[in-house]
């Protein structure tokens, strides 16, 4: 039995812009998803995704070595119905046996169990976390398997490899990673808060290619930005510049700050991660921070030192 895992991912600043080669803060969360195979005598490719409570939320299986679909049963209050899971867990075969053709390439056949340590529309990565398993165990390049399947920044890639925050910037399919030492001293006092929605990253995407002109400028400030966080010792300094990097984004975007937006009468500072009105957010606080946002209706309030590696 192979045994593979990767963690789930946060993006801290240069959401959008990393797109375009700007630098951006990466930081591997806690959570992540493993992938486990078992070779089996008949030549088929067995393969169940089970829930963080574990629910098997969706059984496939592929005839081999043609993937033909055979079957697929899914968990409808689970995967909301989506029956397009099974055809893109397909892609992401077909597209590592192209890139190497001896992927799945067996007189036996493979019973695959995949599980997520968090909830499914948490936004952490279920996608990335399972390319870059795929990707480990075919023993393929997992940014070009990203490329020829869902697409992206392949930030998202780097965090599932690395058990360190990394500086990231985009370039081609070798990317530029950097493990770096982001500790805050203020830890403590920040949360990510989830904002009850999965948001679709493609449209945000959409969005800011539509809207986004020559950005060189912005890059540059989003650049500075990421650096003066990284090496950010005062909490008073870090809202400073989380706040400038949503109005930057905001301006682009053509988008109200998540703080305007939900939580104006909020004592510290806010700042979206990754695809804007959804998914996660950053917030400075204190003690009284988790109770603020639970009033509010959102339950999830996760400490920094839970979250992140």
């Amino acid at each position: 039995m192979k045994n593979f895992y990767s963690n789930g991912k946060l993006l801290l600043t240069g959401e959008y812009f990393v797109l375009e080669g700007a630098k951006a803060l990466a930081v591997p969360t806690k959570y992540g998803q493993d992938l486990r195979v078992e070779v089996i005598e008949e030549p088929t490719l067995i393969w169940k995704s089970y829930t963080n409570n574990g629910i098997c939320w969706l059984k496939v299986v592929f005839d081999l070595p043609s993937l033909r679909l055979a079957s697929a049963t899914f968990e409808s209050e689970v995967d909301g119905g989506n029956d397009t899971v099974a055809e893109k867990l397909r892609d992401i075969l077909k597209a590592s046996k192209k890139i190497d053709s001896s992927f799945l390439e067996s007189s036996k056949g493979f019973l695959v169990k995949t599980r997520l340590t968090f909830p499914k529309n948490w936004g952490l990565g279920s996608s990335s976390t399972l390319i870059n398993n795929v990707a480990t165990w075919a023993k393929v390049n997992p940014y070009q398997l990203l490329e020829n399947t869902f697409g992206g920044s392949g930030y998202d890639i780097a965090c599932a490899q690395n058990n360190t925050p990394i500086l990231y910037a985009k370039n081609e399919i070798t990317p530029l990673v950097k493990p770096v030492n982001f500790n805050p001293t203020f830890k403590e006092q920040l949360f990510f808060v989830y904002l009850n929605k999965k948001q679709d990253s493609r449209e945000g995407i959409k969005r800011f290619k539509a809207l986004a002109g020559n950005l060189a400028s912005e890059i540059n400030r989003i650049n500075e930005l990421t650096f003066e966080i990284v090496n950010c010792e005062h909490l008073n300094e870090f809202e400073k510049i989380i706040l400038e990097h949503e109005q930057l984004v905001s301006k682009t975007l053509q988008l109200e700050p998540v703080q305007q937006q939900l939580f104006s009468d909020y004592f510290g500072q806010t700042k979206s991660l990754g695809a804007w009105g959804g998914d996660f957010i950053l917030a400075t606080g204190n003690s009284d921070t988790p109770q603020y946002f639970i009033q509010k209706g959102y339950n999830t309030v996760i400490p920094y030192t839970k979250m992140i590696r």
